[in-house]
């Protein structure tokens, strides 16, 4: 079974730390605990969607945030470059330092 690390409560992603195929139920450690089933092939070191997420809700990890969903994301799914836009370093939105 694929094991995924929650460090802090309010994420709403995990990152595998063993790589999981779609239809795999990863057990989440660390903050969380339970499992997810992974609705894709996710690798070693990405994250995978542990709350539904709404398109534009902020990609919290580790507590700290570092995007939003681009798109609706389902519990279980691969998040990543094809569903979440970055934050950081953004002058050209209010509220993000320069």
């Amino acid at each position: 079974m694929p094991r995924a690390l929650v460090l802090n409560e309010s994420d709403n992603v995990a990152t595998l730390i063993d790589t999981g195929k779609a239809g795999d139920a990863c057990a989440l450690q660390g903050e969380a605990k339970g499992t997810v089933k992974l609705l894709a092939d996710v690798p070693f070191g990405h994250k995978v969607c542990i709350k539904d997420t709404s398109e534009g809700q902020e990609i919290v990890k580790y507590g700290t945030i570092i995007g939003k969903a681009s798109a609706a994301i389902r519990s279980g799914a691969h998040v990543h470059i094809h569903n979440v836009e970055s934050v950081r370093g953004r002058g050209d939105q209010a509220g993000t330092s320069k």
